[in-house]
């Protein structure tokens, strides 16, 4: 009898030590093995109803990122909103993803009463001071390249440009004016695309190859070569043209077009010619509030967005009382691809640079939180799940590391 229990005893010690060998293994491998690289998502959180206005909550502005599962929610780059009166803003990604956009405000409190009480923007260089910064993600060390041989105190919408990291591209305000600008990585050499021009030029974007770009100046699209020379007008016969964007394989432009809160999504060749009328936004003004404060100004323009293999948009449109979100193929059929309840808002989708997800933010009691949405399934988890009072908006795609 002893000597079957001493067997089994001796068998069940092997098998145990067996087990712990391969848990060890297990262990050891999963410590040599990074996980699997997650994207990150950056945009920006804010105050919404704080008394005093729109200044009072733009204040509160403040970068961040969080994972793709909701996890790891973090500000960035704390150190640029330390002063009084500032904020920051996700703007972008390099193209390896290491780098974060981010643009950094200031307005003197004097100057937001004076737009309070007149119900207006006042850009002066006394009252403004709007720079854009990269920042190293991991290492937290950032650098104003808008203020290299600055040219502007009011600079917006820094992109490195497509096919070429070192050089980038940016808005400045000059004389009251809106100007596209080229410049060197390091911040030299900075070039107004449109020189002399007395309009304001805005919604500046490369093409996917880099040598051709697009921006819309007096609310009329323009195409023209990557140094400004040969521009062109899209001509649509309507009053109101914004947002351009180049589809991947640059033969197509798409952007709005109407009137004032009344624009569609339209569609041309890259040359401006061949436009049409992709899709109709039933009746939806086409901008989000972003405060539940009264705000003298209209709220963030909702623009629709390519799909990462350029073969159809997202839009969003208006279905009964909510705004839902669409996927528009190119030869106009729509699909809709949210079905909420009443009142529900969708707004701002954002695909993600491999096409598997889209990103966006949605309005759901009160509060604008953000969503992503995996395409193949249709199946959608929350990023964000702030309380009333907060929002978070404008989100931005982390590319993946270069292999």
């Amino acid at each position: 009898m002893k000597s079957t229990r001493s067997r089994w005893q001796a068998t069940r010690h092997k098998l145990a030590m067996a087990v712990l060998g391969l848990l060890l293994t297990s262990t050891a491998q999963a410590q040599l093995e990074p996980p699997a690289a997650r994207p990150l998502i950056g945009y920006t959180e804010l105050r919404t109803d704080l008394s005093g206005g729109r200044h009072a909550n733009v204040a509160t502005m403040r970068a961040m990122v969080v994972g793709l599962d909701g996890s790891g929610r973090r500000a960035i780059a704390e150190n640029l909103s330390r002063e009084p009166d500032t904020w920051t803003q996700f703007a972008g990604w390099s193209p390896d993803g290491r780098l974060a956009i981010i643009g950094r405000g200031w307005e003197s409190s004097e100057n937001a009463h004076w737009e309070e009480e007149h119900r207006q923007f006042r850009f002066t260089a006394e009252g403004w001071l709007y720079d854009m910064f990269l920042v190293d993600a991991a290492a937290g060390s950032t650098v104003n390249l808008t203020a290299v041989d600055r040219v502007s105190f009011y600079n917006t919408g820094l992109f490195f440009w497509p096919a070429d990291p070192s050089r980038l591209g940016f808005q400045a305000l000059i004389g009251g004016n809106s100007h596209p600008f080229r410049m060197d990585r390091d911040g030299r050499r900075k070039r107004d695309l449109t020189l002399d021009s007395r309009e304001f030029a805005y919604g500046f974007v490369a093409s996917r190859d880099g040598r051709r770009i697009a921006y819309h100046k007096s609310y009329q699209v323009y195409v023209a070569d990557d140094d400004g020379s040969n521009a062109r007008r899209v001509d649509t016969g309507q009053p109101f043209n914004f947002g351009p964007q180049w589809s991947a394989d640059g033969k197509h432009l798409l952007f709005l077009a109407g009137q004032h809160e009344n624009c569609h999504p339209y569609v041309a060749n890259a040359d401006g010619t061949g436009l049409r009328k992709l899709a109709d936004r039933g009746g939806y003004r086409g901008s989000i509030a972003f405060l539940d404060v009264p705000d003298f100004h209209s709220g963030s323009s909702d623009v629709p967005a390519w799909s990462a293999d350029g073969r159809a948009v997202y839009s969003t449109a208006k279905v009964g009382p909510s705004v839902e979100l669409f996927r528009v193929a190119l030869d106009g059929r729509p699909e809709q691809i949210t079905h909420s309840p009443d009142g529900t808002l969708h707004y701002h989708p954002t695909p993600s640079p491999d096409g598997r997800y889209l990103g966006f933010g949605t309005m759901r009691q009160g509060v604008r939180q953000l969503d992503v949405l995996r395409i193949a399934d249709r199946a959608r988890h929350s990023l964000t799940n702030l309380e009333r009072g907060h929002a978070a908006m404008w989100p931005h795609w982390q590319p993946p590391a270069a292999e």
